[in-house]
């Protein structure tokens, strides 16, 4: 058996890194940008940032911004039809996942125009070219998209997200700039940070995990653990450790898939536009201690990176708990709700538990879950 790692070609890391784009540009011979943002983004001028710097090295570009927070299949087919309009040759995807997702998704079906029909990229989609090339920029420090080969798109119509898995559709270059994620309000900077924690820790416990995977996940277990809640209150070193910690996670989870925490919480997406990453905290705690039987003494190195005390004198159920308990706290330290009262509704929890279980993150769980055990850990949180 061959374990295979797929990362981008070159990533910029640190304040002030948007500065090298106009280079990158030039180096690989391309012509005009096609650039992803979202409106929020545009209104606020955090896009202006990178747009800037294009305009002061004479460098083309034209604005796309229809993305929505849970981008769409319309928002992709009218992204298409704008690239083809414009006449760019690259992208230059500014925000967070949903930016990113919007990006991959144009350019993949730019490059393979025989998957117009957006829905035909659900799961590992036989695509044969690379994207058009992706210039990422994140500006939240949680979801990664700038260094994974995943994206999601929500269908509308069936009230679900799909995960597209696809090689080609990585970016280029990934520039992980931590003043562009300066402008990110307290409640967005802790969603996205709870996202980047629920990466490296089910890519750590995924079923597909191995030795380097494992050593990203841990890492940025750790430097997540340490910097949300500076970077929660504005911080500019828990900003920076933030930066590159979810970053990491994407370098491990990306190659090795996720669970049923992912699952669970893109079926809250799709249903009730729940932002991601308050999904996937609020439910991360409850389905490590489902999980906690099928994961040996990984929970033990999860505490660890956590920065619990005298992990190693602990049985292994208590150090289980102190991983749980941990994450738990952190969650709390951070604002996020404790529960889904208030979002989940019982008379869709049946359809909610069908949506994760045909979630393409779920064959990833350490434990094979039932239809009926996703619809108890639902409940559990009511």
């Amino acid at each position: 058996m061959s374990n295979r790692i797929v990362l981008n070609e070159t990533s910029y890391h640190g304040a002030g890194a948007i500065r090298e784009i106009p280079g990158e540009v030039n180096r690989r011979g391309l012509h005009k940008a096609f650039v992803c943002s979202d409106p929020d983004l545009v209104k606020f001028k955090v896009t202006d940032k990178v747009l800037d710097v294009l305009q002061e090295n004479n460098l083309a570009y034209e604005l796309y911004s229809d993305i929505k927070p849970n981008p769409t299949i319309e928002n992709v087919q009218t992204g298409v039809a704008a690239f083809k309009k414009s006449g760019a040759d690259y992208i230059i995807a500014i925000g967070g996942g949903s930016s990113m997702d919007t990006a991959k998704a144009i350019g993949i079906i730019i490059a393979n125009p025989e998957f117009g029909d957006v829905r035909s990229l659900e799961g590992v989609a036989p695509t044969k070219k690379p994207c058009v090339p992706i210039i990422a920029v994140p500006t939240t420090a949680g979801t990664a998209a700038e260094v994974t080969i995943n994206y999601v798109i929500t269908d509308v119509q069936k009230k679900r997200k799909f995960v597209c898995v696809d090689v080609h559709d990585i970016p280029v270059v990934a520039v992980v700039d931590s003043d562009m994620m300066s402008t990110m309000p307290k409640g967005l900077t802790a969603a996205t940070g709870m996202d980047a924690l629920t990466h490296a820790i089910e890519g750590y416990i995924t079923k597909a995990a191995w030795e380097m995977t494992d050593m990203f996940h841990l890492k940025a277990i750790e430097i997540i653990s340490r910097s949300l809640r500076s970077a929660v209150k504005g911080e500019k070193e828990g900003r920076e450790g933030m930066a590159l910690g979810q970053y990491i996670a994407g370098m491990g989870f990306s190659n090795v898939g996720l669970g049923i925490v992912h699952s669970m919480a893109h079926a809250l997406g799709a249903v009730y536009d729940t932002p991601h990453g308050v999904a996937n905290a609020i439910l991360l705690p409850t389905v490590m201690r489902y999980n906690a039987e099928a994961t040996g003494e990984k929970y033990r190195d999860i505490a660890k990176a956590m920065g619990v005390e005298d992990v190693d004198n602990m049985t292994l159920d208590e150090a289980r708990k102190a991983a749980c308990d941990a994450v738990a706290q952190l969650s709390k330290d951070v604002g996020i709700p404790e529960n889904l009262k208030g979002i989940v509704k019982e008379e869709d929890i049946d359809f909610l538990a069908q949506s994760a279980m045909d979630d393409a993150c779920r064959p990833g769980n350490p434990k094979d879950p039932t239809k009926e055990d996703i619809a108890a850990l639902y409940r559990s949180l009511l």
